[in-house]
């Protein structure tokens, strides 16, 4: 029974010669780097995956209080008031409210709706700026990882070639090490460069639609500013489909019925 163990304990311990850790020492500091260069992005890949998913996630439920309460007020300074402070939607009126006040302070003469566009096109491009911020981190990621594992599998099979040259004995002990170093760090870069692909494209999808629908409230803003409050857009569940009138069913008439033209025997 004991010898068994002993026996299993001396196999396993063979076998971790050939894992990640005997890997990586085998490598020596080239090998160490690139694996800590992949592990540090994968890292800050999945912490921005989840900061811009939070931030994402907290500016589509103020786009849900907006369409459910916002245009029900009488102007937009009311309205604004119900919004959150750190609010995108509040920001895009508190910009268009102050372009509107500074439009009569100008010296040359420029048409309002130009300038409340220009104000409000600012503002919306400010917002979206800050939500795309990181992605281009984990666009780098995905181009780089693969690469970098790449540089990793180079130099493993070039210390495998360089202990085989130098031991005279191409046998599989003197190179496991080296070629499983490279093999390792080949998986490791794609292991980290396809889940950022993943996340960048996703990301990116949902700042499409964020930057719909914010693009659609500034028009909205525009409209209500320029009309002195005239125009707002239809509220909510508000909106009635109108019922297409009922036409009366045509009489018809036959032969012989009361009232016809009756034939001669």
């Amino acid at each position: 029974m004991l010898t068994t163990i002993l026996a299993a304990g001396g196999t396993a311990a063979a076998e971790n010669q050939f894992g990640l850790q005997a890997a990586l020492k085998e490598g020596g500091l080239i090998s160490q780097s690139v694996f800590t260069i992949l592990v540090l992005m994968s890292i800050v890949s999945f912490y921005i995956l989840f900061s811009k998913l939070f931030e994402q996630q907290k500016i589509m439920n103020q786009a849900k209080r907006v369409r459910q309460g916002f245009w029900q007020s009488s102007n937009l300074r009311e309205g604004a008031a119900k919004l959150e402070k750190n609010s995108a939607y509040k920001q895009l009126v508190d910009d268009g409210l102050q372009a509107q006040d500074q439009h009569s302070k100008l010296t040359d003469p420029v048409e309002a709706h130009d300038w409340l566009h220009g104000s409000l096109a600012r503002s919306e491009a400010a917002i979206n700026s800050k939500l795309g911020g990181g992605l281009a981190f984990l666009a780098t990621v995905g181009a780089t990882a693969p690469f970098i594992g790449l540089f990793g599998t180079v130099v493993g099979i070039y210390r495998a070639l360089i202990k085989i040259g130098a031991s005279g004995d191409p046998s599989i002990d003197k190179v496991a090490g080296p070629v499983g170093e490279a093999l390792i760090m080949t998986a490791l870069g794609l292991v980290v460069a396809v889940p950022a692909v993943l996340a960048y494209n996703w990301l990116q999808r949902r700042n499409k639609s964020i930057a719909e629908d914010l693009s659609a409230f500034s028009n909205d803003v525009l409209g209500f500013l320029a009309s002195n409050g005239a125009v707002k857009p239809t509220m909510a569940g508000i909106a009635t489909t109108a019922k297409a009138p009922v036409k009366p069913a045509a009489a018809t008439t036959t032969a012989g019925q009361a009232g016809g033209v009756q034939t001669r025997p």
